[in-house]
């Protein structure tokens, strides 16, 4: 747990070429600068990707992890986005369905309870520290984005990109598996709202970090026909 409990603290500023950049007092992380593939080999063992796959798309109108994206299934597509910046990406939904994607599948302990239900899963499965947890709708996550979350989290417990009209992004975050507990005991006393999480956290000691997003496109969302119509015809 980090030094610093308990203190949401913003150290991001925005930096030239559109892309998120996210400390301005740490190195930037640059898998190609480290000394040999061991060293990259360390990094990601202690992290881990999971793809939230179980939600309704009532929106949509069918499965949006499934669904077909220039040849790909989404989630997959999802899944290739932070594969780079971790040791192993699975999915969290129901194996019956989303096994066939090829993806390792983690079960919802609390099915149908929305997406702070599959964090639970996640953290509850996970053998990894920092668990970078997306949804599975978010195919535009840029690049450098899951790497630079995670070395925002070596000194936090809890990284979450924060817009700068102040809206959150809760699931494309790092949580460190620590957290379960604190998440578990959250649902089952009736909380599903996932930025509710986040002051609970740190009311137990947890330290949140808030980094300011400078590239939204990242987070843009593929919820209805429209949205996926817009995105793959550019």
């Amino acid at each position: 747990m980090s030094g610093r409990i308990g203190m949401a603290v913003e150290l991001c500023r925005p930096f030239p070429s559109g892309l998120t950049r996210i400390l301005n007092i740490l190195p930037k992380f640059d898998a190609n600068i480290l000394a040999d593939e061991g060293d990259v080999a360390r990094i990601r063992k202690g992290r881990a990707g999971w793809v939230l796959v179980g939600g309704r798309s009532s929106r949509m109108g069918v499965d949006k992890a499934t669904a077909d994206s220039d040849g790909r299934a989404l989630a997959l597509r999802v899944a290739d986005r932070i594969a780079g910046a971790c040791g192993q990406v699975s999915l969290v939904g129901d194996p019956l369905i989303y096994s066939q994607l090829g993806l390792p599948v983690v079960a919802d302990s609390f099915p149908g309870q929305g997406p702070l239900a599959g964090i639970e899963a996640a953290l509850a499965a996970s053998t990894s520290d920092n668990n970078l947890i997306v949804a599975c709708d978010m195919p535009s996550i840029s690049e450098n984005l899951p790497a630079e979350l995670f070395l925002a989290a070596e000194k936090a417990d809890c990284v979450v990109p924060r817009h700068e009209g102040g809206r959150l992004e809760p699931l494309c975050a790092v949580y460190h598996r620590h957290c379960h507990p604190v998440v578990l005991r959250a649902i089952q006393t009736g909380v599903r709202k996932v930025t509710d999480i986040l002051p609970l956290l740190e009311a137990n000691g947890f330290a949140v970090r808030y980094v300011r997003v400078s590239d939204p496109t990242s987070f843009e969302n593929l919820n209805t026909p429209e949205d996926w119509h817009r995105y793959h015809r550019g």
